[in-house]
């Protein structure tokens, strides 16, 4: 381990962190990001359900945020396996890195340290999916606490309270699985230190301009946002 391996593993962090922030903030680079205008339709949707007296087309659509988490949390718990067999498996490792054309620094301390590091990055993206799950699992609760219709004229102002719960404990639970797929797309540039740590950097910065692009500049962010604005600019004219 150099100093070289601390810039890296610093600058992993950081980008870890600048990403959370980006995505996570009201507007970076003068644009909302893909996560940010998500939140807005999970708030219309729970909105425009409200106007249905069957809703069993909502309750269907939970039980899928519900199963992509669970299958995610699942995913996690089998990486973490996958990386306590590669630690069992070290010596082999270290004899496929010396049949290597090129040379790879470290030795078994270091690429036992390495694995370690992976595995506390599947565990955090486990705790995440698995928090997020439950969260999702306190929606459907909130979800099914909302008024009907003649309750909603009835009791104007608890109503809404009602709602908000709901939408905010959605958005929460979308947080955190979000969270935890950050997780997972990072650790695909954590996986250049097992090369060098100039490759894991370059590998992070990589990761980390492909997620900028898919929360900013992506096609699927550019969809909501034309929505957005059509919607906006048809209240507007209502109004």
């Amino acid at each position: 381990m150099t100093y070289l391996d601390g810039a890296a593993i610093v600058l992993f962090l950081l980008s870890w962190a600048l990403f959370a922030w980006l995505t996570d903030g009201a507007r970076r680079f003068g644009r909302q990001s893909l996560t940010r205008l998500m939140n807005r339709n999970r708030a219309l949707w729970i909105r425009n359900s409200l106007k249905r007296d069957l809703r069993m087309i909502d309750t269907q659509i939970i039980a899928g945020l519900q199963n992509g988490t669970a299958f995610f949390a699942s995913t996690a718990i089998i990486a973490i396996g996958g990386c306590f067999a590669l630690l069992g498996a070290t010596d082999q490792v270290l004899r496929v890195y010396a049949d290597l054309p090129v040379a790879i620094p470290g030795g078994r301390a270091a690429f036992e340290l390495k694995v370690v590091g992976l595995i506390t990055i599947f565990g955090h993206a486990f705790f995440k999916f698995g928090w997020s799950y439950r969260l999702f699992n306190y929606s459907s609760i909130l979800y099914g606490a909302l008024p009907m219709r003649d309750e909603l004229e009835r009791a104007p102002e608890r109503s809404e309270k009602l709602v908000e719960s709901a939408i905010m404990m959605n958005v929460l639970a979308g947080r955190h699985f979000n969270a935890g797929l950050r997780s997972i797309f990072l650790s695909i540039g954590y996986l250049g230190w097992f090369i060098g740590p100039v490759v894991f950097m370059a590998s992070t910065l990589l990761v980390l301009a492909v997620l900028v692009h898919r929360q900013f500049f992506s096609a699927a962010r550019q969809v909501l946002a034309d929505n957005q604005a059509a919607t906006e600019s048809q209240s507007g004219e209502k109004s």
